[in-house]
Parts: structure tokens; sequence; C-alpha cells
């Protein structure tokens, strides 16, 4: 499930990057699309809890994963329109 998110949503964060959506704060923005897709996705499966049922620690691990994919793929978003321009 994880891996199918993050090739989806990393076509979302190059068209992000294409249409001019660049820089930290674009990638700031996907993190969060990309950790509510995540949440959205977990529950309605009936896979996962609610964050705020989770215990601080793994709370911490999940933002932090998930926020270096989303500043690696804008990096490489980025890069890779900068480049085609």
């Amino acid at each position: 499930m994880h891996f199918g998110q993050d090739i989806a949503l990393g076509v979302l964060r190059s068209v992000m990057a294409e249409v001019g959506l660049r820089g930290p704060l674009a990638s700031s923005k996907f993190t969060v699309v990309r950790l509510t897709n995540d949440q959205i996705l977990e529950n309605a499966t009936g896979v996962g809890a609610p964050p705020q049922t989770w215990p601080r620690s793994e709370l911490a691990i999940d933002v932090l994963h998930k926020s270096v994919y989303g500043f690696v793929t804008g990096a490489v978003a980025d890069a890779a329109v900068t480049v085609s321009v």
C-alpha cells in the first residue's frame, strides 16, 4: 500500500513542479498531502487507527518518514523540471 501511494503521489508532486509549485514550501504542502492520503486510506480500509491514538514515538516516526519522502521527492521533481525547461 505504501509503495503504491508513493508512486501515485510522486506523479502529483511532479505535476506540482511542472506548473511552478517548487521548493521547500511546495514540498511541505506535498508532505501534508502524503500524510493525509495515508491516514484516509488506512482508516477507510480498517488497517489503521486514528493518529491521535498512536504512541507519540510512532507518530513522530511516521511524520519523519513521510517528511523525508516528501522533500526528497520534491527535490527530484524540481530538479527534473528544471533540467527539462
